[in-house]
């Protein structure tokens, strides 16, 4: 009897085995934070990168055909009130409601068989996220009266919007991500949506000016 307890104490005072249970616990966490490391690392510098490219798409879609059919050449007239002298050629749109057609919004997904959209993708494509395409870009063209007057260039708002696309983690993060949201981890590759990122200027014209 007195054997077995002698052993027992020996078994509660030995340590040799602590530093071996503390790494057990200390691991998990380091390559949790590592593991956030690389991927949001990654995250970060793909959202600057794509933040910059929105940027560049913008000006060069301002003076440039628009990307999308329909978009108007020019500033049509409004309909003149009955009675009333129509107003002449050169007058400022915001003069009136009815001094020049308020052109609906007019919007459209990116197309590589567009001249436009092919050669905004091809400035950008280096600075674009992993899995990305022209088709993830869309452009906007809105009218505003206080940019455009009566017979000249229309010259719309013009948006270049960075939709429709996922993070991918290349990390088992992850994993940990979608067990975070319900979802069933699906490996290496499993993602989050990457945020929505546009940039809007003002046309030149659209390359239709005098000096386009």
């Amino acid at each position: 009897m007195r054997g077995l307890i002698h052993i027992l104490r020996r078994f509660w005072a030995d340590e040799s085995g602590t530093t071996l249970v503390e790494l057990a616990f200390v691991i998990p966490l380091f390559l949790l934070l590592f593991f956030g490391l690389i991927d949001f690392g990654r995250m970060g510098a793909e959202f600057v990168m794509a933040d910059k490219a929105m940027q560049i798409a913008s000006r060069i879609a301002v003076v440039r055909p628009a990307a999308c059919p329909g978009v108007p050449a020019s500033t049509a007239r409004g309909a003149t009130p009955v009675g009333t002298i129509p107003p002449r050629f050169g007058t400022p749109c915001s003069a009136g409601a009815t001094v020049c057609v308020a052109t609906a919004t007019i919007a459209c997904p990116g197309a590589a068989g567009n001249a436009t959209a092919n050669e905004i993708w091809t400035a950008i494509a280096p600075l674009m996220p992993t899995g990305s395409s022209v088709a993830n870009l869309t452009f906007r063209y809105e009218f505003d009266p206080d940019l455009n007057f009566l017979g000249g260039p229309y010259v719309p708002v013009v948006t270049v919007e960075l939709t429709n696309l996922n993070f991918a983690f290349v990390t088992p993060l992850g994993n940990l991500a979608a067990l975070a949201q319900g979802a069933v981890p699906g490996g290496p590759g499993w993602g989050v949506p990457f945020p929505a990122m546009s940039m809007s200027l003002p046309a030149e014209d659209l390359n239709l000016g005098e000096n386009g």
